[in-house]
């Protein structure tokens, strides 16, 4: 993708603090999945079939999440977790600071990480935001669930990892 690809030549362009960045490069340290149990391969069988059921499996979501990042399309996932974690808020003060971030990093035009949703749902999306509610980005998550169902599964029933934790 075109636009990660200018972000990251950018962040190399930046000029380093120090030049001992240059001299002594800091290790980038690998992401861990959570420390659960490893599911069953029958378990893991049925995510074939499910991705609701793979997205609420610590272990199959963290590892859905690892193929995504080999494919550099972890942004549907990304999403759809912070809007699970936003359904969560109580306080809405907190709820407004996790809407804005949301905005800011999934939905906006040229956002870091933004989501491939139709322009409907993101006026939808935006209207929703003037007053943030539980609800605000529902029908955003609904599109990217669908998206994310259609292809990015297919894709990684497909690939090694998966193969890998049926065996």
């Amino acid at each position: 993708r075109a636009k990660e690809i200018k972000m990251k030549l950018g962040t190399l362009l930046q000029k380093p603090d120090s030049t001992i960045d240059f001299i002594i490069p800091y290790p980038e340290k690998p992401e861990k999945p959570p420390k659960v149990q490893k599911p069953s391969p029958e378990e893991v069988l049925q995510w074939r079939d499910s991705l609701e059921k793979l997205l609420q499996n610590p272990y199959g979501l963290a590892s859905f999440l690892s193929f995504l990042r080999s494919e550099f399309s972890e942004e549907n996932a990304e999403f759809w977790v912070a809007c699970e974690d936003y359904k969560k808020t109580k306080s809405p003060v907190k709820m407004a600071e996790k809407a804005k971030k949301i905005y800011e990093e999934f939905i906006q035009t040229e956002a870091p990480k933004e989501v491939n949703i139709d322009h409907f749902t993101k006026a939808v999306t935006m209207k929703n935001l003037v007053e943030p509610s539980l609800t605000s980005f529902d029908m955003a998550q609904k599109r990217i669930f669908a998206l994310m169902e259609k292809d990015s599964l297919p894709r990684f029933v497909r690939s090694e990892f998966y193969q890998e934790l049926i065996k």
